[in-house]
């Protein structure tokens, strides 16, 4: 995400990479990571995107929690499926990852690999 030229992290949820495929409960395949993107940029849409910095990663960036539209974007990433509750980091978003894979929804439809665990492998 970026808010006024500044790369944004947000804070206590990781999602799928660019590349990154999940599975489906058929087993087909699906573009997870693009999915998320795409649903970010949707909340977002032509909304004025607030944030408020809660920390900088190791690559510049800062960690943040951010608003558009009235929503948080983070809870709703994770809430949509869409992003993990960044246990690591936070526990903020644990109750919004849970609703969302009970309701099987985004990426807890199928199989996937964590996005730090894919990433790991991917290095």
């Amino acid at each position: 995400l970026r808010v006024d030229g500044r790369e944004i992290r947000l804070f206590g949820i990781d999602a799928p990479e660019a590349g990154q495929m999940c599975g489906q409960a058929n087993g087909a395949r699906w573009a997870c990571g693009r999915a998320a993107a795409r649903a970010l940029r949707r909340l977002i849409a032509d909304a004025e995107v607030r944030c408020r910095g809660v920390d900088e990663d190791r690559y510049g960036r800062v960690v943040a929690i951010c608003h558009a539209g009235g929503r948080e974007l983070n809870a709703a990433q994770v809430a949509a499926g869409l992003a993990l509750a960044y246990r690591a980091h936070s526990l903020s978003y644990v109750e919004q990852e849970r609703t969302a894979r009970a309701a099987r929804r985004g990426v807890w439809q199928g199989r996937f690999e964590k996005p730090w665990e894919w990433r790991r492998k991917k290095r």
